[in-house]
């Protein structure tokens, strides 16, 4: 049973890849710490902030599910920002290639949890 937020995978992988972009982008050069670093390193927290935040009005919901949209929103914008990274090798293909499977499994998710979401509390 999920009694929290904290309980659903979808939150922890995606907590998880914010934190592995936070790692990562400590090696990109220090004039993208205001563009792509910080973008990506926004977009990345997004995903699993909307669904916290998403998660405390759970019992409305079509709020919830909009914060779930929101969440898939940013998890694109993610991989958007890892493609420039690639592009301007500050990453090698092969992490793009794990992270890019990696966000699109959270999106998967994010796209389910949304489908079959039903709230109990009215």
């Amino acid at each position: 049973m999920i009694k929290s937020y904290k309980d659903l995978e979808v939150y922890n992988r995606s907590f998880k890849m914010a934190m592995d972009i936070f790692w990562m982008t400590r090696n990109f050069p220090k004039e993208e710490v205001y563009s792509l670093t910080s973008q990506i390193v926004r977009s990345s927290r997004s995903v699993s902030s909307n669904i916290t935040e998403g998660w405390a009005k759970r019992n409305y919901e079509a709020i919830f599910k909009q914060h779930l949209i929101t969440s898939l929103g940013s998890n694109s914008e993610t991989e958007n920002w890892l493609k420039f990274a690639l592009e301007c090798k500050y990453i090698t293909q092969e992490d793009f290639n794990a992270m890019s499977k990696e966000l699109d499994e959270i999106g998967k998710m994010l796209t389910s949890l949304h489908k079959n979401w039903k709230s109990h509390g009215k």
